[in-house]
């Protein structure tokens, strides 16, 4: 089914049986089955929307050496793996390639050769050569973000935006795609804190209701919820709507002006770089919110209430404690 605004899907060598079968039945059942069965539809194009240049590859590998697509079986599998691996991609790379194949097997309706044990002993074969570190975008200091806000010019909305932007991004430990799907709607100001609703989220695409807070800081410079109050008054009494928009800029030299057009998750990055410095990126906001948050002795628990990651896994992957000179328990012996 078409929708608005997705376009070049995946070509497929196949049919999609199950996909086929819902369309199909959301036409002939009751108007709230169908609209179930249509955002299930919806949710299964937007997953092939965003694996759709590994699909792009690995399609065009079996075309260039006469491979069955769909399904895949192993020897495919194993042969595309080690092309990757040869190239070579990172493993990170490797792996996002292995699950766009997947889960497009799981659109189609068709068995999968995915989890076969001579595949997983070539994986980590693959996994020994190549590395299994990944480049991280490193975690600043509270330090060092107080240094850059302090430097930017709040007289012009460029610098009332960027302001907001790193308070709301850093204490929210927002990823840059929640941060540029924030909408003034779904945000209230309570006495206590200010409290951002997410529809839906990398980890919650099913819309259950997922909120983060953030609080005054005694320092008005540094106050994530007095930099939101000043940007949001930029827009004009806005009631709704994108919360963080590109600004239009008239002649050389002129003060921009707020537009209704919601930045992309490239200009949230490239402002990060811009503020903080080249080596940072949109991802060290939430890195660095994690890393404080666990050198400042917050739980885990606590953490995860504002991240709304699922393990405690993912708070050691996400914290930038690797220095083991600067963070090390061999500093508390007591020699």
């Amino acid at each position: 089914m078409a929708q608005k605004g997705k376009k070049n899907l995946p070509a497929v060598t196949a049919d999609l049986p199950a996909l086929a079968l819902a369309n199909d039945l959301a036409g002939q059942v009751a108007p709230n089955v169908g609209r179930y069965l249509t955002m299930g539809l919806e949710g299964a194009e937007n997953t092939r929307l965003a694996y759709s240049a590994d699909l792009r590859s690995y399609e065009a590998f079996c075309a260039a050496h006469d491979f069955t697509t769909w399904p895949a079986d192993v020897a495919t599998l194993a042969s595309y793996v080690a092309h990757l691996a040869d190239i070579p991609r990172k493993l990170a790379t490797i792996n996002r390639h292995l699950a766009a194949i997947e889960k497009n097997h799981q659109l189609l309706g068709l068995p999968s050769a995915m989890s076969a044990p001579a595949l997983d002993v070539l994986r980590k074969g693959v996994a020994r050569a190549v590395g299994k570190k990944q480049k991280q975008a490193p975690a600043f200091s509270v330090t060092h973000l107080k240094k850059c806000i302090s430097e930017l010019d709040l007289t012009r909305p460029e610098g009332v935006r960027a302001r907001a932007l790193l308070l709301i991004g850093f204490t929210g430990a927002f990823r840059r795609s929640e941060l540029i799907a924030l909408n003034l709607e779904d945000i209230e100001l309570t006495d206590a804190a200010l409290v951002l609703t997410l529809p839906k989220s990398k980890t919650n695409q099913t819309g259950e209701l997922e909120q983060k807070a953030v609080f005054y800081a005694s320092n008005p410079l540094f106050c994530p919820i007095r930099a939101y109050k000043a940007w949001v008054e930029l827009l004009g009494g806005r009631t709704e709507g994108p919360v963080f928009v590109s600004l239009a800029r008239g002649k050389t030299g002129e003060v921009g002006t707020p537009s209704r057009r919601r930045l992309s998750d490239r200009r949230v990055n490239l402002l990060v770089k811009e503020h903080l410095g080249e080596k940072y990126s949109a991802h060290s906001l939430r890195a660095s919110f994690i890393t404080t948050a666990k050198l400042n002795g917050q739980s885990n628990e606590f953490i995860k209430n504002q991240t709304k990651q699922k393990t405690d896994a993912m708070i050691s992957r996400y914290s930038r404690l690797e220095d083991i000179i600067a963070y090390n328990a061999a500093h508390s012996l007591g020699l």
